[in-house]
This record gives structure tokens, sequence and C-alpha cells, in this order.
């Protein structure tokens, strides 16, 4: 809200990338400030997020590809973060290109800038940028985080409608199963005890899963909830997250196409990283956090030791089942020809080619396969519930 000099009241909004400057508007304008915030900050307004800003993946694509566009194009840095700040979807994420342009319109280097926020720009992206910046080959690297980041969200989106199905076919299951717990099956029951009849003992077992549903239904989200923060303390532990993701990448059919996405985000990682010249042991530091697996994590921080020793870049990787023999001869043969980007890459697409397929098969496999199930486990209920009266109609008959 604002007054001019006749003392007339104006109440309005203005678009500007700060406060300060849009103060020096309002007063530009020949106005006098009686209240001024930022929308954004309100709470009507507001993205709460738990753990800190959060920034979809979509998003960080799309500005990742137009950064790298607008800076080829002969645009600035510093004002390519200004224009993209102002046009982006997400609120979170325009505050932070706001505060990051901001901190390089004050000389602050890129890479600094956005090592600031570890939970949106990732090691990789900050390395890259600057070895970028150190280079003068910023444009390079900005292409090559493009195209990485493309890469890894269509990846991921793909492992994600995989598992999306199953899953929702796995809640209805649990929803209907409950519901005839709970409603349906003591129905037939109280019909049961009337009768005084002799019940089989599918129908026992039924009834009695029935009834403590019924008389405890309270403590099922307990459980939930306490297998969940069970889990969630395991994996707070090192050799527990280690079990827990080794025992992920066994699982049958979901264990492979997680193991294949690991090995993709490492390879395309590792091609990137080394494209940019960052040492081999900064390389394997960051590997070991983007595979999201502990197993595989502990594997490449033995190799980083290994490396740093002057040992063979593959060799920490040849007796174990986690790294195909196919990656460690790539490796090997990239080290020995000095082409380690070009061999990672090729491996790369190879996995993500084969995630995709093996992605479309699941789907299409697990349709019918989850729709089987929950037809059989509500089939065998409603069975075990018929039992009885299909023995007192044959009792009749006979």
């Amino acid at each position: 809200m604002a007054v001019d000099a006749k003392g007339n009241y104006s109440r309005g909004r203005l678009d500007a990338p700060t406060l300060t400057l849009a103060m020096e508007e309002i007063k530009r304008r020949g106005l006098w400030i009686i209240d001024l915030f930022d929308p954004g900050e309100s709470i009507l307004y507001k993205e709460i997020h738990l753990g800190g800003p959060k920034v979809k993946s979509d998003h960080f694509v799309a500005f990742c590809r137009q950064l790298s566009t607008m800076y080829k194009s002969g645009i600035h840095i510093v004002e390519a973060v200004r224009i993209l700040g102002e046009h982006s979807e997400s609120k979170a994420f325009r505050k932070i290109l706001r505060s990051i342009y901001e901190e390089m319109a004050s000389g602050t280097p890129f890479s600094t800038a956005v090592a600031q926020y570890p939970d949106v720009f990732s090691d990789v992206f900050v390395n890259m940028v600057r070895a970028g910046e150190v280079s003068g080959k910023l444009d390079d690297m900005l292409n090559r985080l493009a195209f990485f980041h493309e890469k890894e969200h269509y990846t991921k989106e793909k492992v994600k409608s995989a598992m999306i199905y199953p899953a929702a076919v796995s809640v209805v299951t649990v929803i209907v199963v409950t519901i005839l717990m709970t409603f349906v099956v003591p129905r037939f029951v109280s019909n049961f005890q009337a009768m005084d009849m002799e019940l089989p003992l599918p129908t026992k077992i039924v009834i009695a899963i029935s009834g403590w549903m019924k008389r405890f239904w309270y403590l099922l989200p307990v459980i939930v909830a306490g297998l969940a923060l069970l889990l969630r303390w395991i994996r707070g532990t090192a050799k527990g997250a280690y079990y827990l993701d080794l025992a992920k990448l066994k699982m049958p059919v979901f264990g492979k196409l997680w193991h294949k996405r690991a090995l993709s985000r490492f390879s395309r990682t590792f091609c990137s990283l080394f494209a940019a010249s960052i040492p081999m042991p900064r390389i394997m530091t960051i590997l070991s956090a983007v595979v999201s697996n502990e197993a595989m994590a502990k594997l490449i921080r033995e190799s980083r030791e290994a490396v740093s020793s002057g040992d063979s870049l593959a060799e920490p990787f040849k007796d174990s089942w986690l790294f195909p023999p196919m990656v460690v001869q790539m490796l090997a043969a990239g080290e020995s020809s000095g082409e380690i980007d070009s061999m990672m890459e090729k491996v790369a697409d190879y996995f993500e080619n084969d995630v995709d397929t093996m992605a479309d098969r699941l789907k299409s496999l697990l349709e019918p396969l989850m729709i089987v199930l929950l037809a059989g486990i509500v089939g065998l209920i409603v069975l075990a519930v018929m039992l009885p009266s299909f023995t007192m109609i044959n009792n009749m008959h006979a």
C-alpha cells in the first residue's frame, strides 16, 4: 500500500527482483510506502517443504537447458540467471535463483553462488561449472550438464513409471482386504455362530484374522509406522544401509532394474566429470554419493583409495558382481587409451536404453499379474467364507 502527494491511497502488485528495487520503483513514481511485502513470504503463497527447499526435477532440467541455450547465444551468465529466476514456475526455485543472481551481481562466481544450495545443485553441477569457469569452457560444461540432467530425469521417470502401478494395486489390495475382514466377514460369522456348525479350517483362519482386525484395527497403523521407523533407523547406520541396499539389488525383478539404474548413473556421471577434468579422487567421491546405493558406494570408496595409491582404476571392481564385466572392461580400455569419458558414455547409453526397455516390459507384465494377485487374494477370502454354505447345502441334499 502507498499514498501519493494528494493523500490518495493505492494498493497493487509490482514485479521486481528484490524488495529494494521495488521500493526504488515505487518512490520513482512519486509514492510514499505505507506497507510493502513479498507475497512469496506469505503463508498463503509459501511452498511448504520438509528438510529444506525442494525443486522438482522437471523444473531443474528445464533451467539447465535454458541456461545453456541462453549463455551459448551470448547472454551473460548473470543476466541469464536473473531472467530464468523471474520466469521459473516454482516459487522455491525463483527465490533461490533470485538469491544466486544477487550474489553474482556483487561479484561472486556462479559456482560459488550455487554451492550454497546443495539440496538443489549437486556436487556434479558445482564441480562441472567450476571447471568450466577455470578452463574458459563454461558453455561446453553447461551444455554437458543440460544433457546429463535430461538423461538422468528421463531414466528416473522410466523407473518411477514401472513402480507406480504395482504400488497402486498394493494399496487397493490392502483397502479391499481390510473392508472384507472388518465389515463383510463378521456378518457371515454371526450366521455361522447361530447355526452352531463345524467350520472348515480355511474359514476358521479367516474368521480369526477378521476378529483380530476388528478388535485391534488401531494397531495396524501403529505397526506400519513402527516398521517404517525401524527401517529408517537401520538405514541410518552404516551396516544397516549397506545390507538394505544389497538386499534391494538382489530383489526379484525390481532388483535388476535398480541395479541397472545405478550403473547408468555411475557411468553418465563418470563421463561428465572426467570430461570436465575433475581430479580422479574427487570423481570417485562424487560417484559414491551419486549411485544412491551404499553397497555400490562402499566399493567405489575402496576404489578411490586404490587409485590414490597408484593402482589401476578397474582393478577394485573386477571381483565384484556389483559391476558387470562389461563395465570393468570398458573402464580398463578407457584407462589404457586415455578415453575414459568416451567409454563411459557408451556404457551409460547402453544401461539407459536397457532401463528404458526393461521398464516398459515390466509395466506390460505387471499389470495383468497384479490384477490376478488382487483377484486371487479376494477370491480366497470369499471362498473361505462360502465354504460352510457349500457344506450345509451338501448335507441338506444328502
